[in-house]
């Protein structure tokens, strides 16, 4: 499977990585984390339905689903798929507004 990572979540991934490394000071969660979102995907490429529907007014986030970053509660990876791509648009903090934040990702290009 094809895995594009939108601009917006790998900053999403770097903000939350540098969360625990600095503001923490916690190097061994910052890689974990790092872990946890690569196991995430690698099983999300195995089986892409599997995650959470979500209905959101916008067309152009029409399949979107969220799935679990293991370990890491509170975070989940937005993503949509088709045929053999998958697409990361962003990885989230639940106390974001989630709504607002993948909205303004629609019809962005990559």
């Amino acid at each position: 499977m094809n895995v594009f990572v939108r601009t917006s979540a790998r900053e999403d991934v770097l903000r939350q990585y540098s969360y625990y490394l600095i503001e923490k000071d916690a190097p061994r969660a910052a890689e974990r984390f790092l872990e946890a979102v690569q196991t995430a995907v690698e099983a999300l490429c195995r089986t892409p339905r599997a995650g959470s529907p979500r209905v959101l007014e916008d067309p152009a986030l029409a399949g979107l689903r969220s799935w679990p970053v293991s370990g890491f509660p509170a975070l989940r990876i937005y993503y949509t798929h088709g045929g053999d791509e998958l697409r990361i648009l962003r990885i989230l903090h639940g106390k974001r507004d989630i709504k607002a934040s993948l909205e303004e990702e629609a019809g962005e290009e990559e």
